[in-house]
């Protein structure tokens, strides 16, 4: 029963937790995976009193989805999402913008962990609370990726500092909403993160 409530309670992409319950349900995932795979090679084991048989065959095919299962519970589990505290500020802020929570960006070198990330028509602002998040690059690597998208002359900040990201927001409502614009980019945002 429990193991329902986990896999129907399960959050959004972009909204505030979603990475806290993709943790539980990835890693749950991954475990009835594997425990499918053994308990076939058991049942075959135990039918046959060999390994070669059938079922091992399939116990071993079983593994593949477990295993691919298993890489994304590792980046899960590695992710950061937005603390609870930073939460609160932003929803104070942020209640006429458009925003997605909890966003990390994997490039082929680094991965960029974004706690928030408000769009408001082509400017893009994001929190993080990562002390070692590298602007430059991650500049480069979203302005790359909404290019690629066909968003052109989007503005993108991020800031490392709560008090002047909830300024950030502030400002941010008063610019023109331009919603197909904003949703074009919230979409692209979401796809390419993890």
């Amino acid at each position: 029963m429990q193991l329902i409530r986990i896999f129907s309670t399960a959050k959004a992409k972009g909204t505030e937790g979603y990475i806290r319950s993709q943790k539980k349900y990835e890693v749950i995932r991954t475990l009835l995976y594997f425990a499918v795979s053994l308990s076939l090679y058991v049942a075959g084991y135990i039918q046959t009193g060999q390994r070669a048989n059938l079922l091992t065959i399939v116990a071993v095919l079983g593994c593949l989805p477990a295993s691919k299962s298993a890489v994304s519970a590792i980046m899960f589990l590695r992710a950061r999402g937005c603390s609870a505290e930073a939460a609160k500020e932003i929803q104070a802020h942020s209640r006429e913008l458009d925003g997605i929570y909890d966003c990390v960006f994997t490039s082929y070198k680094k991965n960029f962990s974004v706690s928030h990330m408000a769009v408001r028509g082509n400017t893009v602002c994001g929190y993080t609370e990562d002390p070692k998040f590298q602007e430059n690059e991650f500049y480069k690597h979203l302005g790359d990726i909404l290019k690629l998208d066909g968003q052109k002359d989007v503005t993108v900040k991020i800031f490392s500092n709560l008090a002047r990201y909830t300024e950030r927001l502030e400002q941010m409502a008063s610019l023109d909403r331009e919603e197909a614009k904003t949703q074009s980019i919230i979409a692209t945002l979401k796809s390419v993160s993890l």
